[in-house]
């Protein structure tokens, strides 16, 4: 039986294969490979700063805030709040006997029981009425003149304001009248001399 020769490389196969080996290493190192573009790191930066701005807005609202909290109202002091004098009711009583008195009885007992006075740094206030429904407020910026009307032996007085508007408030029976009036004239706009009229009897 004939044996199959075995065929060994001969060598110029050899350096053939190794050459066309060494051939495709050479060119596959100079082909074009596509890179990834640097410039896409490089914009990530932007985008963070942009997301982050709007973080420093608040603090502009912050001082706003603190601003307008900061700001208190004005507080309303009470000068001087209280009914008529009690001596005006007291005189109309024993001179009410008389029929002819009557009548001034009557409206002095009103002014004790349902009339109040209070005159605060910012207005003001007359309140009237069996339950104290009626209720008058103005501030003294409006006021134009005061007068005072002495009463009795001037324990007691009447207090006119006059309005810019021409309209006149006749407070009956004030205590401390003077004083009263002096403190209206001080809070008005335009400061005038208070003006006092000669007593008219009760």
């Amino acid at each position: 039986m004939a044996s199959t020769p075995i065929l060994s490389p001969t060598p110029t196969t050899t350096s053939l294969v190794h050459h066309h080996h060494h051939q495709s290493l050479h060119l596959s190192s100079k082909l074009p490979f596509p890179t990834r573009p640097t410039t896409c790191n490089n914009n990530r930066p932007l985008t963070r700063l942009h997301v982050s701005t709007p973080t420093n807005k608040p603090n502009t609202t912050t001082t706003t805030t603190t601003t307008t909290t900061s700001k208190k109202p004005t507080t309303e002091t009470i000068f001087f709040d209280g009914g008529a004098h009690y001596g005006d009711l007291l005189a109309n009583l024993i001179l009410g006997f008389t029929l002819l008195w009557l009548p001034l009885t009557l409206a002095a007992v009103f002014r004790a029981f349902f009339l109040r006075y209070r005159f605060t740094n910012l207005r003001v206030t007359v309140i009237s009425g069996l339950t104290g429904q009626d209720r008058s407020d103005f501030s003294y910026k409006v006021i134009k003149d005061v007068q005072v009307v002495p009463r009795f032996i001037g324990e007691w007085g009447d207090i006119i304001i006059t309005l810019r508007d021409g309209t006149k408030v006749d407070l009956r029976s004030v205590p401390k009248f003077r004083e009263i009036a002096k403190y209206c004239l001080s809070l008005a706009d335009k400061p005038a001399v208070l003006k006092e009229k000669g007593s008219k009897g009760f």
